[in-house]
């Protein structure tokens, strides 16, 4: 039995324009919310953590939904069609409605500015002095307090003894302020984010589901394999987009965003494009489903041309039960843990690195991207889980480390950890979606897909305002410690899983306790 490598590239372009979506939201949303209209790190996390609790409620129905689904194209392929174009015009909307709030901070737009000092940016500072907005909410101080005069202000900022973190504190205050004058421009930019997360949501589960649907269970880990390598291509080409615009500049931290964002929504129907005129889902479906032994379509209850909509549901064991529920825990605290960097890491990078977060996240992905296939072939080897378990000591040793890194640091120990992550998080991610719907038959595929993502979404609805909240309150520099706190916690309890792996690589209690 061999993996049709054409063929999982091919259904790999659903996931491709999911990761380029994800990739544009993760780094660009926080900073207009923080930069644009102004919120603190903790609001924004609320407002980030809103495509997560729609999705935990979405993405099983429209898991279930499709597994459910007889159409001419097959039971994905609708979803992730109907999805995508509405995300993609949606997305672009988003552009639109920053740059209206773009509009009213217009005043203060050239202090972002790190050009020599010209007459528009002093104009600009002095104009951020008399405003007299405070720097931090809570204590109410003031240029002003610090500042004996805007003059100074402006000479301390062009001779470079300002304290960055006072212009950042300022201009951010402005823009609440901006924002606090005309609510109406936030409302209407959350309104159009929910519809964007509820377009992404229609198609995600059935998009990842695909997969499995049309891959015997002995491969998945290779096909998943292929999957995320597509999926971060995906990622490193918005990065190399986000690098040619400058949307991780310091510099450029009020620049408008549509053009970025429509060459983002072009990337995604392209990717569409090219789904729909070479995925042939009901035919490839029905010919995997016809090399599986007949127990396995007995037990699967596979229909004619992959339909599997009258398949019986199969009752868990009890140990494939608890192995389910610490797999699940598994994903939703490495989750918890990931997702606070990729939510926060855009505005961490900019203040406390004081670089282009994606210079760093390049390496990241390009790392991820040259061990997708040696960890597929590894997990065959060895096993899902003990992959998975070593995947999560790389990320919490790049994680730990990555908190000693500040402004200024080795470019060359910045890189290696950004590289250790994206290494830790393939070896991660190849394996544990593959372990969840190992446990599932063909007419549940869907259904267990919305199970992974439910554990995956329920942590990021919590991380981004508990990660927020923590950087609000006690400083960014939490950032890094609590992801590696969480990624930790994930390694315990993915102790306990014994089922979901490979077949033939079952844990056995005396294994476990060689893993401990």
């Amino acid at each position: 039995m061999k993996l049709s490598y054409r063929r999982t590239l091919l259904v790999g372009f659903a996931f491709f324009l999911i990761c380029v979506f994800w990739q544009a939201y993760d780094s660009i949303i926080p900073k207009i919310l923080t930069d644009k209209f102004g919120l603190s790190q903790f609001w924004s996390g609320v407002i980030m953590a809103l495509d997560n609790i729609l999705a935990v409620f979405l993405l099983p129905v429209f898991g279930a939904v499709s597994d459910r689904h007889k159409g001419m194209r097959g039971r994905r392929t609708p979803f992730i069609i109907a999805g995508t174009i509405a995300a993609a015009i949606l997305f672009v909307g988003l552009s639109y409605v920053d740059t209206l709030q773009l509009a009213g901070i217009k005043d203060i737009t050239a202090v972002c500015s790190e050009a020599e000092a010209s007459p528009q940016r002093d104009e600009a500072l002095m104009r951020l002095y008399d405003s007299g907005v405070t720097l931090s909410r809570a204590d109410g101080q003031t240029l002003a307090d610090i500042y004996g005069s805007g003059e100074e202000f402006v000479a301390a900022v062009n001779g470079g003894t300002a304290d960055i973190a006072h212009i950042a504190a300022a201009r951010q205050a402005y823009a609440w302020r901006t924002t606090c004058e005309n609510p109406v421009v936030l409302a209407v930019f959350i309104a159009l984010l929910l519809g964007v997360l509820i377009s992404m949501a229609v198609f995600r589960s059935p998009a990842v589901a695909l997969m499995p649907d049309v891959t015997p269970k002995p491969l998945r880990s290779k096909a998943n394999a292929v999957i995320n390598l597509m999926g971060t291509a995906g990622g490193i080409l918005v990065l190399l987009l986000g690098t040619l615009f400058g949307t991780g500049a310091p510099k450029n931290t009020l620049m408008p965003y549509t053009l970025f964002f429509m060459t983002i929504s072009g990337v995604m129907l392209a990717a569409l494009l090219i789904f729909v005129l070479f995925v042939r889902e009901k035919q490839w479906a029905g010919e995997m489903l016809s090399r599986e032994t007949d127990n396995d379509r007995r037990t699967d209850g596979g229909g004619k041309n992959g339909e599997a909509d009258a398949a019986p549901k199969r009752k868990l064991s009890s140990g494939e039960f608890r192995s389910l529920c610490f797999l699940l825990a598994s994903v939703a605290l490495w989750f918890t843990g990931y997702n606070a960097v990729t939510s926060k890491y855009s505005v961490y990078a900019g203040e406390v690195l004081r670089l282009d977060f994606n210079t760093t996240l390049l390496v990241a992905q390009a790392a991820a991207i040259v061990s997708f296939l040696p960890v597929g072939f590894v997990a065959t080897k060895v096993g899902r889980r003990k992959t998975i378990l070593a995947g999560i000591i790389m990320l919490f040793i790049a994680f730990t480390s990555a908190a000693f890194l500040r402004a200024g640091s080795s470019v060359m120990i910045m890189n290696v950890l950004f590289a250790l992550a994206g290494i830790g998080w393939a070896t991660i991610n190849v394996n544990s979606y593959p372990m969840v719907v190992e446990l599932a038959k063909s007419g549940d595929v869907g259904r267990y897909t919305g199970f992974y993502y439910t554990a995956s979404m329920s942590a990021q609805i919590v991380t981004p305002i508990l990660s927020g909240a923590l950087l609000t309150s006690v400083g960014m520099l939490t950032l890094f410690p609590y992801a590696a706190v969480f990624v930790a916690l994930s390694f315990v309890t993915m102790l306990f899983v014994r089922h979901g792996d490979s077949r033939g690589f079952e844990v056995s209690p005396e294994s476990m306790a060689e893993d401990i």
